[in-house]
């Protein structure tokens, strides 16, 4: 087995953790991935999120993540201690009481740091028309 593929998994696995931390609403294993503080990119718009904050949002939130799952995962190694790793998520919630299914594309730059590989910056779009027309 090659080093790189190793890491390659553990960021996997590390990405797969925060989801899982969103599901059961630990924010204490979400706050424990993420950069103090972790630049935020969605359909809201772009923000920072300390440690604080995230905890509080997680605690708070309006919906409830039942499932999900990453599919066409890529991995991209940009220095030693740098990495890229982007992927197709399909989210099934319940928002507000109702259920919604939603498939969107994420990504999230994970920089090592004293050995610990933390989240950086993470992205997701809604996946759809690209120019916005639905």
């Amino acid at each position: 087995m090659r080093q790189g593929d190793s890491i390659e998994r553990e960021l996997v696995r590390l990405e797969e953790r925060y989801w899982n931390a969103i599901k059961e609403k630990d924010s204490t294993t979400a706050a424990s991935l993420s950069s103090d503080p972790c630049v935020v990119v969605g359909a809201q718009g772009v923000g920072e999120l300390d440690k604080t904050t995230l905890a509080k949002m997680m605690q708070g939130a309006n919906y409830e993540l039942k499932a999900f799952s990453l599919d066409d995962v890529h991995v991209r190694r940009v220095a030693d201690d740098v990495a890229v790793v982007a992927y197709k998520v399909r989210e099934d919630l319940v928002v507000e009481g109702q259920e919604v299914n939603l498939e969107a594309f994420d990504s999230s730059v994970w920089v090592r740091r004293n050995g610990q590989w933390i989240c950086v910056v993470h992205t997701e779009s809604i996946a759809g028309d690209p120019f916005g027309r639905h």
